[in-house]
This record gives C-alpha cells, sequence and structure tokens, in this order.
C-alpha cells in the first residue's frame, strides 16, 4: 500500500507554486522573528512546530493577526492531557474574525458565500451583507435572551441561513450545534437533549434526489421533545408559512445593525458536535472559540492554502464536522461554495458541474465519491472546465491508490491530491493537506503542523515503516475542552486517553513512512488481527471494490472462544452481478494477490446494503458486536445509522450462528 522513498511521486508542486504557499512566506517570516528554521522546507518546519510548540502557535496568532481584546498571560498555562489551558487570560470572538474581510471597502461587495441547489441556480451573499445579517440576528438573540454560554440549535441544511446563524450564535456567545434534516427526530433527539438548546433554527422541509422532504411533523415532535426552547425560528425553504409560536426568519434578519462581538476567554465553548454514536448516546464534543479559531487559521491558510481569490468547495452536510471546518474558511477571506443536495443528481456529475459553475480552486469531498465517478466511467477533466481546481481534498475515508490515479488521469496531471484525516474529535486534519510537498500514491503527504503525531505499539514504542496506534504526543487548541455532561471528565478521558496516559489515542492504524508521509489503515479497535499480522480494513476496501460487481464491501474479524479467528467479507453486489463460484474465486484471488494470503475471508457472504453512521462512515463495530451475540439494542445506538433494517440481516446471521 505505501509508496516506497525511492518511487516516483504522483505530483510534485513546481518552484512558483511552492514559492507562492502561504506556508512558505510563513516560514521565512517565522525564521526571522520566532526562530523557525529558514531551510529544510516543511519537514524543518514541522519538526520546530511540535518541539517548540508554545511558540509555534503565538506564531500562528501573529501571522493571521488574531485581535486579543485583552492579552494572554502565556501561550500554554498547562501542558497536560487531557486539561492543557491555551491563551490564558486571553479573551476573543470567532465571529469577529470570520466577518473582519466585510470591513475591507475593496473586498465588502465580493461574494462571501456561493448557493448552489439541485436545479444548479447559483445565489451570492457579498460579505457586507452577510456581517449585516449576522447583526441583525444577533441583536434579535440578544433581545431573547441568549447570554453567553446558552446553547442554540439548528436543523437546517447547507444554506446560507445556517452560516448566518452560526456566525450571529458565536457573535453573542452562544454554543452553536446542528444537525441536517435528514436526520430523524430521535436521532436529533439524542444530541440535543443533551445540551438544552434555547433556541431552535429549523426548515419546513429541504429537496434531495429531486424530491421535497416535508419536515413539519418532526419540528413539532422536536419542539415537544425540546422543553428548554424559548423560542423556535422558521426558515420556509420548501414556502410553507411558520407554524404558531415560530418566529419569522426574514423578520429576524431584516435590520441594518453593526454586529457586536461579545469578547469571550479563550477557551469559551464554541459549538458542540457529536461522535456518530454508534453505541449509546453520541459523545457531545465541546470546542472552545479560541482554540478552534487558531487551528482553523492554521489549517486553512497553510494547509489549504487558501485567501480571499479561492473559492472553497466541500461536499457536506450541517450534521458532519466538515461543515464546521468549511465555514471556516471565512477567516481567510475566502468565498465558500455552499451546495445543498444529493451528491449524485441528477447524476454522478453534480459535484464537478458545481465546480465548474462556480469556480471552486479547492474541491473537497469524499473519498467514496471519487471512486463512485470513477466506477461510473465519467470523465470530469474532459466534460468540464475544472481549470481553476487547484486542489482536490477527499476525507471520510482512505482515498485508495486507483482513487489517485483516476483524479490524476481524469481531473488534471497537474492537480494537487490531498488525502486527509482527522477527526470530529478535533474538528481539524492530523495529517493530510501540505502545498509543497509531493504526492505518493495512497498517502497522506504529511503530519500537520503543531500536531506531534506519532505510530505506536502497544507497549508505546514509535513506530516508523510499520502499523502501530495513530497518538498525538502534544496538545492541539482544538481538542475538546470537555465533553457535555460529563462533569468529572471521565467519559473523555477513557475515549482518548485510557491506552497511553496522557498521549491522545485516536483508534487509527496507521503507518508513519520512512519519507515522511502517513498511511491511515481504517480503524483500530475494528483492525483485522489473524495470525498476528494485522491490516486495516480500508485496505481490503480498496482491493474488493475495485471489481466492477462489488458495489460496498463490509469485513469483520471475530476472534472466536476456542482461539479460532472468523473473518467474514460481506458483499453490496452491482446491479445485475450475482454472487457466484466465479465471483468468490475473484474477491479471494483480488485479497490474495494485492494484500495477503492471511486476509483472505473465510466466508464471502451477499447483503442487501452495508449500514453506515448518519456522517457516512461503515459500521464495522457494531456489526463486530451482533455476530458476538450482543443483542442489536446495545451493540448500537438505533437513531446513529442511516438504515436500521439492514441490521437484522446480521442479526438473523448471529442467531444461526450461536
Amino acid at each position: 500500500m505505501t509508496a516506497a522513498a525511492n518511487e516516483a511521486p504522483l505530483w510534485q508542486p513546481g518552484p512558483d507554486r511552492i514559492a507562492a504557499a502561504a506556508v512558505t512566506r510563513f516560514q521565512s517570516w517565522a525564521a526571522e522573528r520566532y526562530g523557525a528554521p529558514a531551510d529544510g522546507g516543511y519537514p524543518a518546519l514541522h519538526r520546530w512546530s511540535v518541539d517548540e510548540l508554545d511558540t509555534f502557535w503565538q506564531a500562528v496568532a501573529d501571522w493571521f493577526d488574531v485581535r486579543f481584546s485583552t492579552p494572554y498571560e502565556s501561550v500554554l498555562g498547562n501542558r497536560t492531557m487531557p486539561g492543557a489551558q491555551w491563551f490564558p487570560g486571553a479573551t476573543l470572538n470567532y465571529a469577529e474574525h470570520a466577518l473582519r474581510t466585510a470591513e475591507d471597502p475593496l473586498r465588502a461587495d465580493a461574494p462571501a458565500l456561493l448557493h448552489v441547489d439541485e436545479t444548479h441556480t447559483q445565489a451570492a451573499l457579498s460579505w457586507s451583507e452577510l456581517r449585516r445579517r449576522v447583526g441583525s440576528l444577533a441583536a434579535e438573540l440578544r433581545a431573547l435572551g441568549v447570554t453567553p454560554g446558552d446553547r442554540v440549535s439548528a436543523y437546517v441544511p447547507n444554506i446560507p441561513q445556517a452560516v448566518v446563524a452560526f456566525l450571529a450564535t458565536a457573535a453573542v456567545g452562544g454554543v452553536w450545534t446542528s444537525c441536517a434534516p435528514d436526520f430523524g427526530a430521535r436521532s436529533v433527539l439524542d444530541r440535543f437533549q443533551q445540551v438544552e438548546p434555547v433556541v431552535l433554527f429549523t426548515v419546513d422541509g429541504y429537496r434531495y434526489g429531486g424530491k421535497e422532504h416535508d419536515r413539519t411533523d418532526t419540528v413539532a415532535e422536536l419542539r415537544r421533545e425540546l422543553p428548554t426552547l424559548r423560542a423556535v425560528v422558521h426558515i420556509p425553504l420548501l414556502g410553507t408559512e411558520a407554524p404558531e409560536g415560530a418566529l419569522e426568519w426574514s423578520a429576524l434578519t431584516a435590520a441594518d445593525t453593526a454586529p457586536i462581538f461579545e469578547q469571550v476567554p479563550f477557551d469559551h465553548p464554541l459549538w458542540v458536535l457529536y461522535s456518530s454514536g454508534t453505541t449509546g448516546l453520541p459523545k457531545a464534543i465541546v470546542q472552545s472559540q479560541g482554540g478552534i479559531l487558531l487551528e482553523h487559521f492554521k489549517q486553512v491558510g497553510l494547509h489549504c492554502d487558501l485567501g480571499p481569490d479561492d473559492r472553497f468547495f466541500w461536499y457536506t452536510s450541517t450534521g458532519w464536522m466538515m461543515w464546521n471546518f468549511l465555514v471556516s474558511g471565512l477567516l481567510t477571506g475566502t468565498t465558500l461554495v455552499l451546495y445543498d443536495g444529493s451528491p449524485g443528481y441528477p447524476d454522478v456529475s453534480a459535484q464537478w458541474r458545481v465546480a465548474e459553475q462556480t469556480g471552486t480552486t479547492l474541491f473537497g469531498t469524499s473519498a467514496a465519491y471519487v471512486m463512485a465517478c470513477r466506477k461510473a466511467g465519467i470523465h470530469p477533466g474532459r466534460d468540464f472546465d475544472l481549470s481553476r481546481i487547484q486542489c482536490v481534498a477527499t476525507t471520510g475515508s482512505p482515498l485508495p491508490p486507483d482513487g489517485f490515479r483516476w483524479l490524476h488521469d481524469e481531473v488534471a496531471e497537474d492537480l494537487w491530491i490531498a488525502s486527509v484525516s482527522g477527526g470530529t474529535d478535533v474538528c481539524s486534519c492530523f495529517a493530510g493537506a501540505v502545498p509543497t510537498l509531493p504526492v505518493h500514491i495512497g498517502e497522506l503527504q504529511a503530519p500537520c503542523l503543531g500536531t506531534d503525531l506519532r505510530s505506536w505499539d502497544p507497549a508505546g514504542k514509535p513506530l516508523v515503516g510499520e502499523v502501530g496506534e495513530l497518538v498525538v504526543t502534544a496538545p492541539m487548541p482544538s481538542m475538546p475542552i470537555r465533553f457535555w455532561n460529563d462533569p468529572d471528565g471521565s467519559r473523555y478521558h477513557d475515549s482518548y486517553f485510557d491506552m497511553y496516559p496522557g498521549v491522545w489515542r485516536h483508534g487509527d492504524w496507521i503507518t508513519l513512512t520512512e519519507h515522511g508521509s502517513v498511511v491511515i489503515h481504517g480503524r483500530s479497535d475494528s483492525t483485522l488481527n489473524r495470525q498476528g499480522v494485522r491490516m486495516g480494513s480500508a485496505d481490503i476496501y480498496e482491493a474488493v471494490e475495485r471489481l466492477p460487481e462489488i458495489r460496498e464491501s463490509l469485513v469483520i474479524g471475530i476472534e472466536e472462544p476456542d482461539g479460532g479467528y472468523w473473518m467474514p467479507l460481506f458483499v453490496h453486489l452491482a446491479d445485475g452481478a450475482a454472487l457466484d463460484d466465479d465471483l468468490r474465486d475473484s474477491i479471494k484471488r483480488t485479497i490474495r494477490e494485492n494484500l495477503s494470503p492471511r486476509h483472505v475471508p473465510d466466508e464471502v457472504i451477499e447483503v442487501p446494503g452495508i449500514p453506515h453512521t448518519l456522517t457516512g462512515k461503515r459500521i464495522e463495530v457494531p456489526v463486530k458486536r451482533l455476530l458476538q451475540g450482543t443483542a442489536l439494542a446495545k451493540a448500537v445506538n438505533p437513531g446513529s445509522i442511516d438504515n436500521l433494517e439492514l441490521l437484522h440481516f446480521y442479526e438473523d446471521l448471529a442467531r444461526k450462528r450461536h
């Protein structure tokens, strides 16, 4: 899976591109002012950023001109994880920085947001108009009694109103939390009931796949089941009247009011994100205004290399951390492209059509979408004008080698391909995009700045060139300040710090290569470990799903009571395909030849579909628990699954086996 150090990279940035990159300019500037290494390129800068952690983050705050309304006493007051204290004494406001471009008279009328729906009609919202709407809504939130620390919730799709509502919440010091309207009532309540919101922004429905989906009944249920609500704000996406007692969006955003930005402590909560919550209630993850501000300035401005001339698209929903990450493109004065609709409507080329139409420069999507485009045999670079795209970034799962090749061949040869990996837990990337480094097939370019990323064996010994646990050995500003309703911090501690005290263990298997890149192998708690040879499930999927007959697959490894090991491969077949002996042989041969004979499955089983979390991740661990005999109610949180019916198949299979 890993390219050898001497293997030619798929892509190499030219000298002009390297010289123009913000990270190059940052390194020269930090060398003069903060003692960063002037030579040695990105690897030297990264080493310095983790060796001199305090100085690095001070430099980031300085470079991006972070406005501290009261100064900080130190960069890092306490380095202990969990519980590191960043910039104690400082006060600031995230929304103030996100709207700063509106203060520039030369940019005030330029688009801050471009909104596209399934009809592919495009609407622009200027920086000055975005700022005006945020100011109006922030004043109305204050009038409703929203004070710093109050939770404001939203049941809305990826539309401009969501961005306005979030920024207004942050401006008043409220704590934002959102779910996409394709979530059912139970899933939303599992999340929002934990944080007890005082305001709910909601749509009457949404459009997806060419159809209108009414959500008025769900909204009524949310209102009944959230007793802490003081106000409900109706956004008439489908054109319906506001239900009784709800406020009209248009009325709350009509005033010409300059926003007042509440200056809050650096560690004041900005938003609550939720883990997939495949077992038990989703973890309610709290991240801070200052921590997210600094982490996203670094990530968007240095790693993604985004600035005022860029247009930033990421296919996401408001129920996934990538929406929060996308909104932070505003920090660098970048125009956001908000697409609200199905990724494959009216056909699989939909996202490329959006990129052409909006002049997207950074195109963010999922690895699954890239592979679906490859399987469909489309030619985006031939059929669309994608000349403005500088980078295609993917996340959600590792981008298989064939995905790298396809993007290179079918989008552009001179294309920066950034497979990135991080987590909701930090709302950022641990490893991924670096505009000045080469791209090797199947690999993430490098660990991110300020991220002391390591691969460790079970005893905590660092590994290079071998599979190990992804750990982060020094704090990051965007690590959770806490989980909601976790007063003693035990749930937070047990989630990341139980295996290696004081060190963040993320739950992924990775390899750090000899030449400094990173390979992700999938979740470590669902890793296949046969005869002592460990392999990530992502490696199996990449091999098997090359076969045209396989739509999607799921592999599970189960330790048996007698010391045996049962490894079934579940396959969801493409239309017209049949799981006969020839296809079974073809699957096993593909795994044997591309991976290892030890990871040929014991059985290949056809299934009606592969279950996912609501954010699109295959749910390996709950399926493993079902197959081990755990009851469905204990193996999985039903509200976190995209299609609960699919799990009955695995439940029935477990009964037959036991």
